[in-house]
């Protein structure tokens, strides 16, 4: 069976350093910090006072009083990412087979701001059960890809994946195979995120994961430097529009680039912890070359996971030079996460467009904060340290790895007839 081309042709983003995708790509080839004091809650007795939040956001801008109160922060960021993608795409809903046009999303916590709220509203009550009817619908990690097939009609393929913080990468991955396979002509997908509260802060606070450097929250984020303290949690949503080769033609699409291959594996060895030769890792970038019908040499930017962690950003420098040798010092590698703090399920997606945009521009952004590389990592490697370098780049690798050994990779190339 000969499998369908898959090309992207829609884009739209609402990050902590951008509110469309092209404000986000522009800040981030700026290398702009979206670190802030926490304004979404009274952060003062937390260990970690900061996070990389969305600016300037009212959701009365996009949906009316009574949408608001139906739906979860998460489903509204990618609604309105939903709907910049799909504007971008320039698709004509009326003339499409909206049988043939889905929505596959990732989501690693979603609606944790209301199951939070209505938690606290009962724990703090008479123990009368006085929940919102909303609660549950609100709530769901599914409702926002079936909230965006509502708004727009789309009537094809429509669920979400978990996979922690790799979630929008693997609902990417499912979105590429059902348009390959010919189960689509149309897929809206990528993920989103919104875990900035009490229980999203306090709970990554216990492990000791996220970064407490309160009085410089900019420099936070610091993949791959030797004065890491853990990632910034962060928050938004990104989609793309995946389309059929042959039926973005068909409608004269312009066309960013094209998904040439993907990859999926597990670690199979920690809970948290990713497998510290970078095993894992290691193979899920040769099968996304593999599935592309490339080699490795042919790679020219790796956008590394890079969390600024501990253990992570150890061992996926080890897994780059295992699965590319001696090309691995001819890579330009750089982690965005150092400007936009970790969206966990929405970072895939997001980070996909950071890809794209090299691969359509010829430029890699940046890894911000990167003053002193730990000892620990190879000083050859390129990081792309602190500002943007311009350089071909026909192919790019994504690379986002999750809580429970899941991986994913997968690369774009420059769009060719």
């Amino acid at each position: 069976m000969e499998l369908k081309r898959v090309v992207v042709t829609g884009m739209g983003a609402l990050t902590p350093i951008g509110n469309n995708w092209k404000e986000y790509t522009e800040n981030l080839i700026k290398g702009v910090s979206g670190a802030q004091k926490i304004t979404r809650f009274d952060a003062s007795k937390f260990k970690t006072q900061f996070a990389c939040e969305i600016k300037n956001y009212d959701p009365l801008d996009y949906f009316d009083k009574k949408e608001v109160r139906k739906y979860d922060r998460y489903s509204q960021y990618a609604m309105v990412a939903a709907d910049e993608a799909i504007a971008d795409s320039q698709l004509d809903l009326e003339k499409i087979n909206l049988k043939r046009a889905g929505v596959i999303l990732g989501v690693g916590l979603g609606g944790i701001d209301t199951f939070m709220d209505g938690v606290s509203n009962f724990a703090q009550g008479d123990g009368t059960p006085k929940f919102n009817p909303f609660f549950i619908p609100k709530m769901i990690g599914n409702i926002a890809g079936g909230l965006i097939s509502i708004r727009h009609g789309l009537k094809g393929p429509n669920f979400t994946t978990t996979s922690a913080c790799t979630s929008s990468a693997n609902a990417i991955v499912d979105a590429v195979n059902y348009i390959r396979l010919g189960k689509a002509d149309v897929i809206v997908t990528g993920g989103a995120e919104a875990p900035i509260n009490e229980t999203g802060v306090g709970g990554f606070n216990s492990m000791k994961a996220i970064s407490t450097r309160n009085d410089d929250p900019k420099s936070a984020s610091r993949p791959f430097d030797v004065d890491r303290d853990g990632f910034v949690i962060g928050e938004g949503a990104g989609i793309l529009i995946l389309e059929d080769y042959e039926h973005a033609k068909a409608r004269g699409a312009k066309i960013y680039g094209e998904v040439a291959g993907v990859g999926i594996n597990a670690d199979a060895y920690h809970m948290t912890a990713p497998h510290p030769d970078g095993e894992g890792a290691k193979d899920v970038m040769l099968l996304a070359v593999e599935d592309a019908g490339m080699k490795p040499e042919e790679v020219d930017y790796i956008n590394v996971h890079g969390t600024s962690t501990g253990l992570g950003d150890i061992a996926e420098p080890r897994a780059i030079k295992l699965a590319f040798g001696e090309h691995a010092y001819d890579l330009n590698i750089s982690s965005t996460k150092s400007m936009t703090g970790h969206l966990l399920g929405g970072a895939g997606a997001i980070e996909a467009i950071a890809s794209i945009y090299a691969v359509a521009n010829d430029i890699v952004p940046p890894t911000i904060n990167l003053d002193n590389l730990d000892p620990e990592i190879d000083d050859k490697l390129n990081f792309t340290p602190n500002e943007a370098q311009k350089r071909t780049v026909d192919v790019a690798i994504s690379n986002t790895f999750g809580f429970g050994g899941h991986n994913a990779s997968i690369l774009f190339k420059k769009f060719k007839a």
